[in-house]
Order: structure tokens, then C-alpha cells, then sequence
């Protein structure tokens, strides 16, 4: 049996599987991340639910957790929890014969592979180049980035943490929202923007803006609140979403010169799927080809948006097999 694993901020989805065998065969759980001191604990607690199944924990040999957070050799500190792993404390305490930790996004990457082809919305064909460069990128909790290119052994990832490249305005909204967070964060980073969290500081700078001193009374203002406000008719919520979705398209596309992503941009995360009719009407792809004299070259870039929430744990498990 291989141990796979996607570890985010807000989630974690765990999984069991057989090499060759059918889906049937696999056992997964998913777990709020916020609910256990350590990621250790999760884990026991998942092969208890495991062997009160019918499992036996004794039969796993590889194991591979793609992580939120920059990972230095066999150890991570995740970036949005008091999580720190350990792969071989890890491999010690779950007699293991090996652990294996990625960052998230490079897992991700690796997960393309094994993608159903229902899996991808596609915002712009381009003209796709079966080899080249791609790049995974998403906002959830935080944002995450990874690359993968080409070589005669297939495609390798490239890890990164680009959610904490600086965020760059492109017009005059975003340049007086890059200086309201400016004025209570500091840095103003890709991550303070597009992400959940982000999504929430652009719709209490959009009250301000509209002459509002707080938010409105009701639920308590987030990600999913907004979203569904601006699905409603909200108009505060609809401008903070569009200025969530335009600072999107312009980071991503960013990404995507950088690298002459021709084989593709893959659009992963919680949030995308959610905001799908939106992305799809536009507006994202204005700001993505916004690029001066490059604009031709952006039309030509693949964007797809991945709709599989199991994106990471698929690369994980893709990995562990390779153990």
C-alpha cells in the first residue's frame, strides 16, 4: 500500500492505495487541518479509521504528502499552520519505509498526469506544444505556484514559493488597493491578493470605497460569502470579485511569460472552481494577455482551469509510486 497526501491550510486529504489496482481499492479521508495539534496526530487518527475498516497499516511502504509550504530536504514548515514535518520522524513513527515530502504545487504539477479528461474547462485553447513548459497555479488559503519542463525522462517540477512574489497593480483600482494593504501589512505580495484572504481584503477595501465604514451586518464576511453575494447581485461584492479575478489573470499570465508556458496553464485551487461562469466570461483572460508587445504570445498559451479537488493528492500518489 502507498500513503498519499495533499496538506493545505484550511484541508487535508489523506489517501490509501493499491498500485495497479482499481479505485475501489483506495480508502481516503479528508480532514480540517485546524482540528489537529499535529500533522502526526491526523495521520494516526486516519489509520485508525483505517484498521477499524479492516486495514492494516503494517502493509504501507511508501508514502509521499504534498505540503503548503517551502520544503528543505526532509522537512517543512506549513505556511499557514503550527504544522512542522518531518519526513523521517515521520518514516520512524509509522514504521514507514519511506516518507517523501513536495510542496503542494509540485505535486500538483504532477498530478496533470493522471487527470480525467472531464477534469479541465478550458479558457483558451491556444496552440498547445505537447512538450513544453507548464506551470500550476492557484489560490486557496494562500497561492500557490510550480513549473514543469520537459525532459528526457518526461516532465520535472519545479517548486517555488511565487504567492510571496510582489504583487504588481495594473491600473488605478489595484494601485490604491496595493496601498491600503500597503499601509496595514507592509509588503504587499501576489498572496495579500489573490487568494481566500485576499478575496476578503479587496471587499472590505471596495466598502471603504463605496463610503462604507464597516460591513454590512449578517454572516460573517468570507470567501464563501462573498462569492455567493456577488451571484446575488451585490454590487460591492460583484466589484470586489472582479478586481479579485482581473489581479488573477494579470499574476498568472505574469507566471506564464515568465516561462513561456506553452504547454499549458493550469488554473488549480478551491476558489477557481467556484467562480467558473466568471472566469469563463472574460475578464481573466483580458488581464492574462495584457501584456504589451506580447500579447499575440499570451493568445497562444493554453489556460485551462482544473476542476478536480483531488489534483494534489492524485500528483502524491503518482509520486509515492515512484518511490
Amino acid at each position: 500500500m502507498n500513503l498519499a497526501g495533499d496538506i493545505g491550510g484550511t484541508k487535508v486529504l489523506l489517501q490509501l492505495s493499491s498500485p495497479g489496482m482499481a479505485d475501489k481499492m483506495r480508502f481516503e479521508r479528508r480532514y480540517e487541518s485546524a482540528a489537529f495539534a499535529t500533522f502526526l496526530e491526523m495521520v494516526r487518527a486516519f489509520l485508525h479509521e483505517y484498521t477499524a475498516a479492516g486495514g492494516r497499516p503494517g502493509d504501507i511502504q511508501r508514502a509521499c504528502f504534498g505540503i503548503a509550504g517551502p520544503v528543505s530536504g526532509d522537512h517543512v514548515k506549513v505556511t499557514n499552520l503550527p504544522w512542522e514535518i518531518d519526513a523521517r520522524e515521520l518514516a520512524r513513527a509509522l514504521n514507514i519505509a519511506s516518507v517523501r515530502l513536495v510542496n503542494d504545487f509540485e505535486a500538483a504539477v504532477h498530478g496533470i498526469e493522471a487527470l480525467a479528461g472531464n477534469a479541465l474547462v478550458t479558457l483558451q485553447a491556444g496552440e498547445p506544444d505537447a512538450q513544453g513548459h507548464r506551470v500550476a497555479l492557484g489560490a486557496g488559503t494562500g497561492f500557490g505556484v510550480a513549473f514543469s519542463v520537459w525532459t528526457e525522462a518526461g516532465y520535472r517540477a519545479i517548486a517555488g514559493e511565487g504567492g510571496h512574489m510582489g504583487y504588481a497593480p495594473q491600473d488605478a483600482m489595484q494601485a490604491a488597493l496595493w496601498q491600503d494593504i500597503r499601509a496595514r501589512e507592509g509588503r504587499v505580495t501576489v498572496e495579500h491578493v489573490v487568494s481566500g484572504p485576499g478575496l476578503v481584503r479587496i471587499h472590505e477595501f471596495c466598502l471603504h470605497h463605496n463610503g462604507a465604514i464597516s460591513t454590512p451586518p449578517g454572516p460573517k464576511v468570507n470567501t464563501a460569502f462573498i462569492i455567493a453575494s456577488a451571484l446575488k447581485g451585490d454590487v460591492t461584492a460583484q466589484a470586489a470579485l472582479d478586481l479579485f479575478i482581473a489581479s488573477y489573470g494579470a499574476v498568472a499570465g505574469d507566471h506564464a511569460l515568465a516561462m513561456l508556458a506553452r504547454g499549458g496553464v493550469y488554473i488549480c485551487g478551491g476558489i477557481a472552481p467556484a467562480i467558473l461562469p466568471q472566469l469563463v466570461a472574460g475578464r481573466f483572460l483580458a488581464s492574462f494577455r495584457d501584456k504589451g508587445s506580447h500579447a499575440g504570445l499570451m493568445c497562444r498559451i493554453p489556460v485551462h482551469v482544473v476542476t478536480d479537488p483531488q489534483l494534489g493528492l492524485h500528483g502524491a500518489r503518482v509520486l509515492a509510486e515512484r518511490l
